[in-house]
């Protein structure tokens, strides 16, 4: 269905627009003496997200779409915007420190530890939903969960060093 397609071309769209985002937030972050931790476990990250898109542009591209799972995966974006937002300059998809700098406590920082996180792991499950893939949200679910594991315990050890 052509809803289907337009939906998988926003959310691709909008994936690409958050990596120009974080290429710049990247740069101007290690210019100011940033330093890139996990960097090892990056391409995980891109392979799993890309092989995310793909898998649902060859497997949804004609199929219904649910509205309710829609609806939240819609809910999501707009925690994902909240995300981006509280961090600013610093929001990147890389584990980037700036000696110096303290955590961010604002949106939702102030209530989780890693907010985004929370985000893209609904959103790997709930997108495929709405297209009532469940086998391929729990394969995505479950992937995403171990890269996930290696990425917050990185994070973890740079951020909340005592």
């Amino acid at each position: 269905m052509i809803t289907s397609v337009v939906i998988l071309g926003l959310v691709t769209g909008q994936r690409l627009g958050e990596l120009v985002l974080a290429r710049k937030n990247t740069a101007r972050l290690m210019a100011r003496g940033g330093v890139e931790t996990g960097a090892a476990h990056y391409p995980l990250i891109v392979a799993l997200h890309a092989a995310w898109l793909v898998g649902l542009f060859a497997l949804a591209w004609d199929r219904p779409v649910n509205g309710y799972w829609m609806g939240l995966f819609v809910l999501l974006q707009l925690g994902r915007i909240w995300v981006i937002a509280s961090l600013g300059g610093r929001w990147t998809t890389r584990i980037i420190t700036v000696p110096g700098e303290t955590l961010v406590r604002r949106g939702p920082y102030r209530f989780v530890s890693h907010p985004n996180y929370i985000v893209v792991a609904a959103e790997i499950a709930v997108l495929p939903l709405a297209f009532d893939l469940i086998a391929f949200a729990a394969v995505f679910s479950v992937l995403n969960a171990l890269i996930l594991a290696i990425r917050i315990r990185a994070e973890s050890a740079v951020l909340f060093r005592t």
